[in-house]
């Protein structure tokens, strides 16, 4: 088969599309001929050199497929060969085909088209256990999601709309803010031009966020803890703007708010089975309503990777960007 190896980390050129041998399933696991991948941008990082796969995962990047279970390794029930799949992975997407373990397959949700069924896995998961798993939003509270416009954001602003939530959403620019307030975004700030701390009070009658799902980190610890709300969580999943920052703790105590921060691929199997499973039970059906949708930016061929890796750093783009599979 053909995959996207980095021979060495570098800049999107280091992306190479290369033959590789075959991956052959396990004990629990399937074969799946992959239809389409998505970008991430823990995919960019690992281009980089800064976040290798777990240890005895693929070599190759990407976090999320879908296409089509051609084999079954011992052990699997309940799935076929032939069956139409997505999946969340540890890597390995930027291949003709990947290895997956069991837990970690969905079905294509109820109208769905096969390669869109790619942009669904990384984000819903991501989504859902931190959100509602970790931070435990509820009906009426108020959800701040920076980066509103990415992969992550377009669809965190919608389940938290499915869920009775409030939403606030920074993005960069007019044209993108619109996107998010079409998506069902309530409260719209631009990071470029707006304190969002100022721009929450103003919007919330000085309460502020009972939950902030946060991509940037250090950059904006000490404002997201000012943005907060009494009983506030913030939830950190990204560290886009540096890994290291001073953490008034005074403030925490006052409002007596917490402070987590998860990763996803590197947690244990069971762990992802059991957020998998979850997501099926809770977002799949409001996909199948039309509640929730994938919102796709654009479609490249896996092999131009390094174009979708571009778009990403460009920041240009909203929702997710897609790698077709010559097969799909």
């Amino acid at each position: 088969m053909y995959a996207i190896t980095i021979p060495e980390p570098g800049g999107p050129e280091a992306l190479v599309w290369a033959e590789v041998p075959d991956p052959v399933p396990g004990e629990g696991e399937v074969l799946v001929e992959v239809v389409a991948s998505a970008v991430n941008r823990a995919d960019l990082l690992q281009r980089q050199g800064f976040y290798d796969p777990p240890p005895g995962t693929s070599p190759y990047p990407g976090l999320e497929c879908s296409g089509r279970i051609v084999a079954l390794g011992s052990g699997v029930a309940g799935w076929a060969v032939g069956d139409e799949v997505c999946a969340l992975l540890a890597g390995g997407g930027y291949a003709q085909k990947v290895v997956v373990p069991a837990g970690q397959l969905l079905p294509v949700p109820e109208g769905v088209d096969l390669a869109t069924a790619a942009a669904l896995p990384e984000v819903a998961c991501t989504v859902w256990s931190n959100i509602f798993m970790i931070a435990h939003l509820r009906p009426g509270e108020t959800l701040l999601v920076h980066g509103g416009a990415s992969g992550i954001g377009t669809m965190a602003i919608q389940l938290a709309k499915a869920v009775g939530a409030r939403v606030a959403v920074t993005a960069g620019g007019p044209e993108k803010l619109a996107r998010c307030a079409e998506l069902g975004a309530d409260i719209l700030i631009d990071y470029r031009e707006q304190d969002f701390v100022e721009e929450l009070a103003k919007a919330t009658d000085g309460a502020g966020a009972d939950v902030v799902l946060d991509i940037v980190g250090a950059k904006y610890l000490d404002r997201n803890v000012k943005a907060l709300a009494v009983n506030g969580r913030l939830v950190v999943i990204g560290l886009q703007g540096g890994v290291k920052a001073e953490l008034n703790l005074g403030a925490l105590l006052a409002k007596r708010a917490a402070v987590m921060a998860t990763t996803l691929r590197a947690r244990p199997a069971d762990e992802k089975a059991a957020i998998v499973a979850a997501v099926r039970e809770h977002v799949w059906p409001l996909i199948a309503a039309g509640t929730v949708r994938p919102v796709v930016d654009r479609a490249l061929p896996l092999a131009e990777a390094a174009e979708g890796h571009r778009v990403l750093e460009a920041g240009g783009h909203v929702g997710k960007v897609l790698l077709l599979s010559p097969q799909g």
